[in-house]
């Protein structure tokens, strides 16, 4: 009997609403591993998660054995209850609606896992909203910028 062999890479992309810098790095461990948690035991592969205090960036090896919504909403709905529950941030938060899901070839995960990792380094030269144009357009994915994410020039980074 045949069996069914498969090897999907995403980068998810998704924002705090209102491009609140709500994430501290002070429990952004904590977020990355709850959501690793999530990823995991919906058997999918965690391969790279990293945020900053207005998005994050999840790279995962996906099983299609759950349509990719589903997973993205259990995602950000299970991460929003975990940070409230835990009072983690001073002010309610949420995820905006929406988010990107970028497909990679086994040869560019390295390379996008890097990528992620770096997100501290790489925000010092490029905006979010810069850097979400460009994987959008590299990506050849057509978009209207009215149903972008909300995006804010003056979001507080990190020191």
């Amino acid at each position: 009997m045949a069996n069914t062999y498969t090897q999907i890479h995403f980068q998810l992309v998704f924002a705090v609403k209102h491009r609140q810098a709500l994430i501290q790095k002070s429990w952004r461990e904590r977020l990355h591993a709850y959501i690793t948690g999530i990823v995991q035991n919906h058997g999918h592969k965690m391969l790279q998660i990293n945020s900053r205090p207005d998005h994050i960036h999840i790279l995962i090896g996906y099983r299609p054995s759950q349509p990719l919504p589903k997973l993205v909403e259990e995602i950000k709905t299970s991460s929003n209850e975990f940070i409230n529950d835990n009072k983690l941030s001073p002010f309610k938060f949420a995820w905006q609606i929406g988010y990107g899901a970028f497909s990679y070839s086994r040869s560019q995960v390295p390379a996008v896992a890097t990528y992620i990792e770096r997100q501290d380094e790489h925000h010092r030269k490029k905006s979010f909203r810069e850097e979400y144009l460009e994987m959008l357009r590299k990506a050849e994915i057509e978009f209207e910028e009215k149903y972008l994410f909300d995006f804010w020039e003056d979001v507080v980074e990190w020191e």
